[in-house]
This record gives structure tokens, C-alpha cells and sequence, in this order.
């Protein structure tokens, strides 16, 4: 084994990752987690989970603190630590107020299906277990077995419906025979999805409806309303759901620029006083509620229950989560260091802190900036004795590539997440496009471009410069029972604006010759300068990626290479980095402009045996991926290169990426400091540019 010195010269930088995500998404590194840290506030949060679990009476939690605090963090440590007990809903901010009951039944139903640590079943199945338990343990006496449930659940679909209509005739259940003849199709494997998908509230094909024996979609505010409430009305007496409202500052704006704050209240007010079995907790940043909160009326203001602020935590609570983040290192070591935090050391803590408090996120920057000093002195063989803030870079790190870094890293996780386009609602279709267009300098940004209709919230107006021509763009991948009605709307719209392009996005079918929708959009979009555009998975998760990332920024958590960025910086980085380049729906947009294959940069082809061969477009990325990850980590293994570079790109061999490394020798961009040495032992450094 290697001494920690070696080990540190050629890693990463164990501190290079600062972002906590929706507690369903997996996260990029494990590590051991520090249990002291705000405990007062999990011991506050837990007592009224309880409170709940006990009189099943809905209650609501305000989460508070700073940026950086680890508000979303504490939310994923809540889950793991309480999913035994509870059933636990991640809601991302919802992009249009009148669409919020949708939304979270949307993504209600999106967290349910989740399997929590340890189980087999999703929180569906669990819940609906949960829920024939105790029907069956109210009607009779004996000890109730699992086989005794599910007994109940494989029977006949009508008599399903009718034992659990005649149970709860009380309970005012919406839709009931429609309701729990769904909740009977969860227990048959080729029906689950289905029945997930209705529930969610996808807009199914007649088809799907037809399996599933129900007419309509649950389309509506007050269908999802009710029927989000009927998981309350059946389930009075079983485990709580945990609705978590996370990132407020990307809910939706009002007129004035403002969020929104008072319809996410009117949701809160409206389930804590008609439905039991929720614990709601709202996460939000300090300045944000005191900015906000004199604008929602005291009435909703008085069904808060409590309020838990996250603290400071204290040094001795920093170093714990310094040592979680080295303690992967420390494990190679031999001999171990003989501190848990080595190469740092308290006083750096104590001197940084000198009122002995900090965020849980200036720790882990002070903890990156320090190693990666250390690293330097360690390059340059030890000269002097190591003093953190003397031994600073010769330059600024750059900040692009390690935005690039970033976008690479929130880009596969969103590949591995997104599969489907209907994975989001119109709505968040639009807002995704929305901000890209933002970023990208489009002029007169236009939401609704419909008005006075339904289908307003899957349109917006641009153009592409002050003088250009107005352009809209629909996109709606909704089923063909509502196509007509969308194409009427564009056909409007159209009518009120001649001078208006019109795009329409849509991958979903457009009927035939009979359907009446087809007619018009045959009219419309058949041989005028108006343009149907069939959209890709691949640019959703464009979209989707850099949404991810807006949201980091408008709530302060947007960190890059140990600095923390605002919009405006990440729009700056959008355009620069030009990671947009390859989404082409942007490009069929005319947002960003075609580059013909012919004038892509001579160093994307590279020469075997003498003979010039066209990489692949994976090749390109990783060799481009390589590169960054040398910029910012200064010098680093050549193995922990190549692990790094094949786990981000598995469809390339080490052979492969071996060879793109060479590539970079060639060009003189990078260089092996010591090519004689055995592969484990050598280290690639930066060739600085003149």
C-alpha cells in the first residue's frame, strides 16, 4: 500500500462534489454520515412525525437556514432514517400555479414508486398493504398473516371495489369505483405501470384507458386534488406520507417577479385542514421567508405547527465531515494518518471560524482549497513547511472546466433518470425550454403565448433578436383526445398574429386522416413557414440538465471549482462552454446555429497508423472530459484518470481512453511526468499554455 501522501498526489479532490439532489436520486458518492449534525432539528422534525403517526392529524414544518445550511441534505437524511416509519415524497418547485395540484400529485405518485433501502416493494405497495392491514385487522379478531392481505388483493376486481367501497362509504371517496379498481390493477404486473402512470396523472391513450377500464385521464386541478386526497381518506390509520417541498425559489413568479409563495400556502392550508396522515414540510432558505412571508395572509401563516431553523454546526462537528470525505483516502493508506481530517488540521478550522461556527458548505470549500494546496506542495517536493493560504496557485483554477465537469456529471444522471419525454409535464416542458432560451439570448420572452385557454401552459413567444420576426412554440405531448382542442388554439393564436412562426413540438402521434385534430394540423403546419418539430430524448436531457442547474443557482447552491455562482454567472458559462451545441432541438429552433460535420475542428480527428479515422462522438466527449479533469485537479494518477474517465463513458475501453490520453501527449496539452515509471506510479500534469 502506498503512503497517504502518494495517495493524495495522485486523487481527485474528495471535496469537489457539494450538491445534495431529491432524496430518490441516487447520489454520486457514498459516505459515512455525521450524526451529531443538527440533530435538534431531526429530534424537532421526528417528535412531530410522531405527533402525526399517533392522532394521524395532518401537521406542517417549515424548514429554515442559510444557503449552504443542508437543507436538502437534512431531507435525505430524514428518508433514510425514518422511511421505516413513514412514506416520504420528494416535490421539486412547481413551474405554473395554476398546475400545482397536478404537480404533486405527479410527483406524489413518482416517490411512491420508489423502493425504499432494504425493502422488495415500492411505497405503493407497502402503502397499500399498509392499508388492507388494518382493514382486515378492523374486521376481524384473529391474527392477520401476509398471505391473508393478499388474499384480498387477488380477488375478484369487482368485489375488491365493492368491500372497499362499502368500507369506506363514509369517507366521501372521489371516484371510488375508478379509484380502487386502480388500485386492484397495482397488483397485476402488466397492469402496474398503467396504473402508476393514470395515477401520476398521464394523459393515456384510449388503449391504456381501455385496460385499466376508466374513461377519462385525471386532467383536471380538482381531480387531482381529490384524488390526492383520497390516499388520505383510505389510509387514516396507517404510516404517514411526508410531502417535502424543496428549491421554492423556482416555484412559480408572479407579475411583480415574486414567487408564489401564497398558492404553495393555499396547498398547505387545504390538506392540513381537510386530510389526515400528511407531514408537510416546507424547505426554504432564511432570506427567502423573510423576504416573502409578510405576503401570505396570517390565516395560512397560522397552519404552520413548527418552525425548525438549521444552525451553524460547531468545529468539532466540521471536522467530522472533513473526516467523512477523506475516509475513502485514509483507507488506502499505509501506514494510517494519524489524524482523521490529515492533510488538514484544526487550527485551519479554528482560524477560518474564529467564532468557532460554520455553514456544513464552507467546511467542504475550505477543505477543497486546503487539499488541493496541499497537493501543489507536495508536487513541488515539500518545499518549506506547509502553510495553507502561502502555497497558492500560480493561477486561478479554471472555472470552465470545471463547469464542464459538472454539466458532464448532472448530464448522466439525468441520461440514467429521464428515459421518457412524458416523464414531464407540459409545463415543465416549457419552463426547461424557457430558460434555456434565457441563457441563450433569446429576445421578448413570451409565457403564455396562448391566452384564454387550457392549453395556455404549454406555449411561450421569443425572437431571436430585437429586429427578428415573433416565434412561438407549443409543445405538448398530451394524447389525441385533447389534440384537436391544442390545434384550435394554435389556429387562434395564428389568426390574431399573422406575422407569428409558430413551431409545434411533438413527439407523440398525430392522428390520421379522420381525426379532426389531424385536419388542422395539416392546415397549419403543411406548407406554410409553420414547422412541426419531432423532439429527442437526448435534448430533454439538455433541458432538463441545466433546469437542474437553475434551481442550484437561484437558491445559492450552485458551486463550481469552490466558488458558489448566481444565474447570471451560469448563463455566462451556458454560452461559453457551448454544451448546448449538440441539442437538436435548440438547433431546429434556429437558437443555435448548424456547424456542418466539414468545419468541426481539425482536433476531432485523429490519425492510426498514419491514416486520418473520425472518432466517435463518445471519443470526442471523453477526450474533452480528460482534459477538464487534468485542468482542474492540477496533477493527478494516470489510473485514477483512466477509472474516472471509463466510469463516465463505460461504452469506451481503458485501451480507448488510454489512447485519447495519448492523443493529448501528442498535441502537447497534457504530459506523463514520469512515462518510465509503472503505470500505477505515474502522474499526468497540465502543459501550461504560453
Amino acid at each position: 500500500m502506498a503512503s497517504i501522501d502518494d495517495i493524495i498526489l495522485r486523487s481527485t479532490n474528495p471535496f469537489d462534489n457539494f450538491r445534495s439532489v431529491n432524496f430518490w436520486h441516487k447520489q454520486q458518492q457514498s459516505e459515512p454520515t455525521v450524526d451529531s449534525i443538527h440533530q435538534e432539528a431531526i429530534a424537532a422534525i421526528e417528535a412531530t412525525l410522531n405527533q402525526v403517526t399517533k392522532d394521524h392529524r395532518t401537521r406542517t414544518v417549515i424548514l429554515d437556514g442559510d444557503g449552504g445550511s443542508g437543507k436538502t441534505y437534512l431531507l435525505g437524511r430524514l428518508k433514510k432514517a425514518f422511511n421505516h416509519k413513514a412514506f416520504f415524497v420528494y416535490i421539486p418547485p412547481f413551474p405554473q400555479s395554476d398546475h400545482i395540484w397536478r404537480h404533486i400529485l405527479r410527483y406524489t405518485v413518482d416517490s411512491l414508486v420508489q423502493v425504499p433501502e432494504g425493502e422488495q416493494d415500492s411505497q405503493l405497495l407497502l402503502w397499500l398493504v399498509n392499508v388492507l392491514s388494518t382493514i382486515k385487522q378492523r374486521s376481524i379478531k384473529q391474527r392477520i398473516v401476509k398471505d391473508d392481505i393478499f388474499d384480498l388483493l387477488r380477488s375478484d376486481r369487482r368485489k375488491f371495489i365493492n368491500r372497499l367501497k362499502d368500507i369506506y362509504k363514509q369517507a366521501g371517496i372521489y371516484n371510488a369505483d375508478i379509484f380502487f379498481g386502480v388500485l386492484h390493477d397495482l397488483t397485476n404486473s402488466e397492469l402496474y405501470p398503467l396504473a402508476c402512470e393514470w395515477l401520476r396523472g398521464d394523459d393515456l391513450s384510449e388503449e391504456s384507458l381501455q385496460a385499466l377500464r376508466v374513461k377519462n385521464s385525471i386532467n383536471t386541478e380538482e381531480a387531482a386534488r381529490e384524488t390526492l386526497a383520497n390516499f388520505s381518506r383510505i389510509a387514516a390509520n396507517t404510516q404517514p406520507i411526508v410531502l417535502c417541498f424543496d428549491q421554492l425559489e423556482s416555484i412559480a413568479h408572479l407579475s411583480d417577479g415574486s414567487i408564489d409563495l401564497q398558492s404553495l400556502f393555499n396547498v398547505n392550508t387545504k390538506i392540513r385542514d381537510e386530510d389526515n396522515n400528511f407531514l408537510i414540510i416546507i424547505s426554504i432558505t432564511t432570506n427567502t421567508w423573510q423576504d416573502n412571508k409578510a405576503r401570505i395572509d396570517q390565516t395560512h401563516q397560522a397552519r404552520i405547527d413548527k418552525k425548525v431553523d438549521l444552525k451553524d454546526i460547531s468545529i468539532e462537528q466540521a471536522e467530522s465531515i472533513l473526516a467523512s470525505r477523506l475516509y475513502s483516502l485514509h483507507c488506502q493508506a499505509n501506514p494510517q494518518p494519524n489524524s482523521p481530517i490529515y492533510p488538514l488540521q484544526r487550527e485551519y478550522l479554528e482560524n477560518e471560524f474564529p467564532g468557532k461556527k460554520a455553514k456544513s458548505r464552507n467546511a467542504l470549500i475550505l477543505g477543497r482549497d486546503i487539499f488541493q494546496e496541499y497537493k501543489q506542495w507536495l508536487f513541488y517536493g515539500k518545499k518549506g513547511e506547509f502553510q495553507p493560504g502561502v502555497t497558492k496557485p500560480e493561477k486561478p483554477e479554471p472555472s470552465l472546466a470545471a463547469f464542464k465537469l459538472k454539466w458532464r456529471e448532472e448530464f448522466t444522471k439525468v441520461q440514467q433518470r429521464t428515459t421518457r419525454i412524458r416523464h414531464l409535464s407540459s409545463p415543465e416542458l416549457i419552463q426547461i425550454l424557457q430558460e434555456a432560451l434565457a441563457a441563450l439570448k433569446a429576445e421578448e420572452i413570451k409565457t403564455p403565448l396562448f391566452t384564454k385557454t387550457q392549453f395556455a401552459n404549454c406555449s411561450l413567444g421569443y425572437k431571436l433578436s430585437v429586429q427578428a420576426e415573433q416565434l412561438g412554440v407549443v409543445w405538448t405531448e398530451d394524447q389525441m383526445t385533447t389534440f384537436f382542442y391544442i390545434m384550435k388554439a394554435c389556429q387562434n393564436v395564428i389568426e390574431n398574429n399573422p406575422s407569428l412562426t409558430l413551431y409545434l413540438i411533438r413527439l407523440e402521434a398525430l392522428g390520421d386522416k379522420k381525426n379532426k385534430g389531424y385536419k388542422l394540423f395539416t392546415q397549419i403546419f403543411t406548407g406554410s413557414r409553420h414547422r412541426h418539430i419531432t423532439p429527442d430524448i437526448n435534448s430533454v436531457h439538455y433541458l432538463a440538465t441545466y433546469n437542474n442547474l437553475v434551481k442550484d443557482a437561484r437558491e445559492g447552491d450552485l458551486v463550481i471549482g469552490g466558488k458558489t455562482f448566481g444565474l447570471k454567472a451560469l448563463q455566462a458559462f451556458i454560452r461559453d462552454s457551448k454544451v448546448f451545441d449538440d441539442c437538436s432541438l435548440l438547433k431546429d429552433l434556429g437558437v443555435i446555429k448548424r456547424t456542418d460535420d466539414m468545419n468541426r475542428s481539425k482536433d476531432d480527428t485523429a490519425k492510426t497508423n498514419g491514416k486520418s479515422v473520425k472518432p466517435l462522438k463518445e471519443e470526442i466527449e471523453a477526450k474533452g472530459f480528460v482534459l477538464d479533469l487534468v485542468t482542474t485537479q492540477q496533477f493527478m494518477g494516470r489510473e485514477i484518470l483512466i477509472q474516472n474517465a471509463h466510469s463516465q463513458f463505460p461504452m469506451l475501453s481503458q485501451s480507448q481512453i488510454t489512447q485519447l490520453i495519448q492523443q493529448l501527449c501528442q498535441e502537447k496539452q497534457v504530459q506523463i511526468l514520469d512515462p518510465t515509471a509503472k503505470p500505477e506510479a505515474q502522474l499526468i500534469c497540465l502543459i501550461p499554455k504560453k
